[in-house]
């Protein structure tokens, strides 16, 4: 397979509903889109950046900015005959994981189209179908959050994650477990927005039976996440923390995460994110496949990555109209609070064109 180049696309896409967290509130996503091509196929791979670097040092025009100046020059200098080289290839550059999982993305994409093979398949897939949870942003009142969990649990979704910061925390877990009662599956998600100060308080949380508590502290404070493992009875899930295989064998080797949340993007690719599973299943460590609110292309990636056997907690993999009225490729629905994993080639969508289309806002192609 040779790579002729890569089509930097950037799509806004307006959001169903705000989705607020700790970190600030959505209203809309100005999508990077990667299409690798090849004289073979074609392939897509979505950067998950944010405008701004609030939820990682990354940010959309950096990655726009590290592609193009050094990424896509080194991957054509080096000539890659697959996937599996281009992180090595880009290995030499620190960080921007994100931008080099979209890479990334793009390149096993296209290789598996004009192989025939699934994402699913590659990744080591042993499931049909994947249960749903869905992620619920911080709101203006309590009622208001209660209308939306009750919303989705009609909807079907199995399990419900909560964003909480200080204010926003344990007065609203007790209000979603008096509506909704002990057997619905809920979480909460901090987004790094706690200290180890707070032990005390995020300890009232242990009344409650959630799941996990997705990293309460800052993302470098390993140390702290396992102080605070020894303070709480809930489990401590690490999400920002884990960047690599490298650093969840760490959190792991100290006690700081009993569950891990995986972001292929953070942790710079799905292969990547294939070898913190592996990790993680061999420490009897559970983990579930967390969301950038990606389109239907990244979405497609996460639910063939949480078919594979480890992930055995609901994740953030929500059909297509928990974020979006209208994406990019046909939606994913949701049936009995499970979506299909693609079969299909490669990921097993692709975009639809005059969708996509209206969708766009500006168009680069930068050639190998």
């Amino acid at each position: 397979m040779k790579i002729e180049g890569f089509e930097l696309r950037r799509v806004a896409m307006p959001l169903a509903s705000p989705f607020r967290t700790s970190f600030g509130t959505q209203t809309d996503r100005d999508i990077l889109l990667v299409k690798a091509v090849t004289d073979a196929a074609e392939g897509w791979g979505e950067c998950v950046t944010l405008p701004d670097p609030v939820y990682s040092p990354e940010y959309t025009e950096g990655a726009v900015d590290v592609m193009k100046r050094f990424f896509i020059p080194a991957l054509g200098a080096a000539g890659i005959p697959d996937a599996n080289a281009v992180a090595e290839v880009l290995k030499p550059f620190k960080g921007h994981r994100m931008a080099k999982a979209a890479l990334e993305t793009a390149v096993l994409d296209a290789e598996l189209r004009a192989e025939g093979r699934s994402f699913a398949r590659e990744l080591g897939s042993v499931h049909d179908t994947v249960p749903c949870g869905v992620s619920v942003g911080i709101m203006d009142s309590v009622p208001q959050l209660l209308d939306a969990v009750g919303g989705y649990l009609d909807e079907g979704y199995v399990r419900i994650k909560l964003k909480i910061e200080p204010g926003w925390d344990v007065d609203v877990v007790r209000a979603v477990r008096e509506r909704f009662g002990d057997e619905v599956l809920l979480q909460v998600d901090a987004n790094t927005a706690y200290t180890l100060r707070d032990a005390p308080h995020l300890a009232k949380l242990d009344a409650f039976d959630l799941l996990l508590i997705e990293q309460p502290l800052e993302e470098e404070d390993v140390l702290g996440h396992a102080d605070l493992a020894k303070l709480v009875k809930t489990p401590i899930c690490l999400d920002e923390s884990i960047t690599s295989a490298q650093t969840a064998a760490a959190a792991i080797r100290l006690g700081a995460t009993s569950i891990i949340n995986i972001k292929p993007g953070r942790v710079g690719g799905y292969l990547e994110a294939r070898r913190i599973h592996d990790l993680a299943s061999a420490h009897g460590i559970p983990v579930w496949c967390g969301g950038m609110v990606e389109s239907g292309l990244g979405r497609a990636a996460n639910i063939a990555l949480a078919s594979l056997p480890g992930f055995t907690l609901p994740g953030d993999v929500s059909a297509s109209g928990r974020f979006y009225a209208t994406d990019i490729t046909e939606p994913f629905v949701m049936q009995d609070g499970h979506l299909t994993v693609p079969t299909g080639p490669g990921l097993g969508v692709t975009p639809v064109p005059h969708i996509l289309d209206e969708l766009t806002t500006a168009v680069e192609w930068v050639p190998i």
